[in-house]
């Protein structure tokens, strides 16, 4: 089953299954936040939860994403509430894409610190289940605020020096009541870094991710398939600048996604009640890696045929929000 959140076009949200090409609204339901929070009550699941509201009225899938009435498929009321985060070096051939020092791994003591905990990711990232492996990579990206609808552009703010597409799956997460994190299911994503700046310094990684995200349009309930290819291109002028393939899924990760979700959710501070958690899980394939640069007016096309309709977003300058010297003082 494959969820969405959209508006109607007097500005209501709405909750809707996908299927064939049409949207089919869920009784009663405004958010996927709303429903997943019912089903936990209820003991249940997403897919439950839905049966049992049952399925509406219906609207023409096309027509919702060509009007950017689709909302991310998972959001909160309020912002401050929804934690933005990811992990790298998580998947095989993504320790290449980030320093090109495979011939090293063998050495520890001539690695990188990249290619060093991409090896201790290869040798203990994926534990037997219920144990804790080797920790990740992780970032803070940000909180709801930077979260950008498909179909709209990433801001570029005055200060960035690259805009680059980082094509991953992301999961999607609610805290219960219980305390306790609850998985959705996942999306496809786009996590949108400064590769310049961290190829500056790698002290720099922290603000290189400090930049808006997409997701969606769609969220796919249930388990990840092992395998997934998909597909990252960028357009310009209408034609393809650049394009391959990304792949996913745990046959292609050296981490298991139970030991990144372990690795999140093991800090207290992510287990308030009530708050919303998108998590990507990382990427080997950038253009940036192979000299592309991109500018505003270039168009990200992200998609995987699991995932359904593909995540679309472009580029758009931004006014700076904050000027040196402008602190005010009380």
């Amino acid at each position: 089953m494959r969820l969405v959140q959209f508006e109607l076009s007097n500005g209501e949200r709405r909750v809707g299954v996908v299927e064939d090409g049409l949207v089919r609204e869920v009784q009663d339901a405004r958010s996927v936040r709303d429903l997943a929070l019912a089903a936990i009550e209820a003991g249940g699941n997403l897919e439950q939860q839905v049966q049992t509201l049952g399925l509406g009225i219906s609207h023409d899938y096309s027509t919702l994403l060509a009007n950017l009435q689709i909302l991310p498929p998972l959001d909160h009321p309020d912002p401050a509430h929804m934690l933005v985060s990811g992990t790298g070096l998580t998947h095989l051939g993504s320790a290449s894409a980030r320093d090109k020092m495979h011939q090293q791994v063998g050495d520890e003591t001539a690695m990188t610190d990249t290619m060093r905990i991409f090896k201790w990711g290869v040798e203990g990232g994926k534990p037997a289940t219920g144990q804790a492996g080797v920790q990740p990579e992780w970032f803070y990206k940000g909180d709801g605020s930077i979260v950008v609808r498909p179909g709209k552009p990433f801001p570029l703010p005055p200060f960035a020096e690259d805009a680059g597409e980082e094509p991953e799956l992301s999961g999607l997460y609610v805290i219960g009541h219980d305390g306790k994190p609850y998985r959705l299911g996942f999306a496809v994503g786009n996590e949108f870094s400064d590769h310049v700046m961290e190829r500056k310094n790698y002290l720099y990684l922290a603000h290189s991710k400090l930049r808006s995200c997409s997701y969606g349009p769609e969220l796919r309930v249930g388990e990840l398939p092992q395998h997934l290819a998909g597909t990252s291109r960028i357009l310009r002028d209408g034609e393809v600048l650049w394009q391959n393939e990304f792949l996913s899924g745990e046959a292609n990760m050296c981490h298991s996604l139970e030991n990144l979700e372990y690795h999140h959710f093991k800090y207290s501070q992510f287990l308030r009640p009530g708050d919303v958690h998108i998590h990507f899980f990382g990427t080997a394939t950038l253009s940036f890696a192979d000299g592309i640069r991109t500018q505003p007016g270039d168009v990200f096309e992200i998609s995987q045929a699991e995932f359904g309709a593909p995540l679309i977003n472009g580029i758009e300058p931004v006014e700076a929000a904050f000027e040196p010297g402008t602190v005010g003082t009380l």
